[in-house]
């Protein structure tokens, strides 16, 4: 079984968040980006682990990105995926994004897709869901836990008041949320490993985004912390009633 693992890459979340060109551009500069948290530490750390159980025989990693994207898919790399493959594109519709991996995905039939439920950056959650039905596989969303056995995925999900269990013959898309691996860090041995493992780079298809960005815009600034006295509980009422808006 072949396992593609999708990686993104998304600024720190401790990132001062800044624009320029007149808040039509997200400011990269000192900037820390990183593996988004739920590719790495579930969608990928599962996908090693159903590696080294021998339910897989390779765990592919890609990523849709310029060249400076090239460090958080080498790290991707020390974790333990056998090969990196980046599509020269820029990452910024959400269609466009699922449509370039779909296209390198047909072309190399993957027995299963992992992807984290969503980026930490704008939070959309809808990449893994778009490729599946670009590839027209079965598709199973935010997953707990994940077990393969003769070409049979068993995966769970939470689900209001309890947990869902699904059935499902591969091939398969599945994201991944927290309870499906525990997170690991990548040891010295990796890191060496990974500067020599195979790391492709792909000219992006013509595929043209169905969204774009006019401007950003930042959320109003936080307003400082109102002190009430403990024996003013009318102040309290009232600022509650038409400061809070609660009725």
């Amino acid at each position: 079984m072949k396992i593609l693992v999708c990686i993104s890459q998304v600024p720190d979340t401790t990132t001062k968040v800044a624009f320029s060109d007149n808040n039509t551009h997200f400011s990269a500069q000192g900037v820390t980006f990183i593996i988004n948290p739920y590719d790495e530490w579930y969608a990928l750390v599962r996908a090693l682990e159903l590696k080294e159980s021998g339910a897989a025989t390779a765990v592919h990693l890609v990523t849709v990105g310029k060249v400076d994207a090239e460090p958080v898919i080498r790290k991707a790399l020390a974790l333990g995926g056998d090969e990196a493959i980046r599509i020269d594109a820029d990452p910024n519709d959400t269609y466009a994004i699922a449509a370039q991996i779909a296209e390198y995905a047909k072309a190399n039939a993957y027995d299963l897709v992992l992807c984290g439920k969503e980026s930490i950056d704008y939070n959309n959650g809808v990449v893994s869901a778009m490729l599946a039905e670009l590839l027209d596989m079965n598709y199973i969303g935010f997953a707990s836990g994940i077990t393969i056995e003769n070409g049979t995925a068993t995966v769970k999900r939470e689900v209001e008041g309890g947990e869902e269990t699904d059935t499902c013959t591969l091939p398969l898309v599945i994201s991944c949320q927290k309870g499906v691996a525990e997170a690991r860090i990548p040891n010295m041995r990796g890191i060496m490993a990974a500067r020599t493992k195979p790391l492709k780079v792909l000219p992006a298809a013509p595929i043209q985004p169905l969204s774009h960005i006019d401007s950003y815009e930042l959320p109003p600034a936080k307003t400082g912390v109102k002190m009430i006295a403990a024996d003013n509980m009318d102040e309290l009422v009232s600022l509650l009633h038409n400061e809070a808006k609660v009725i």
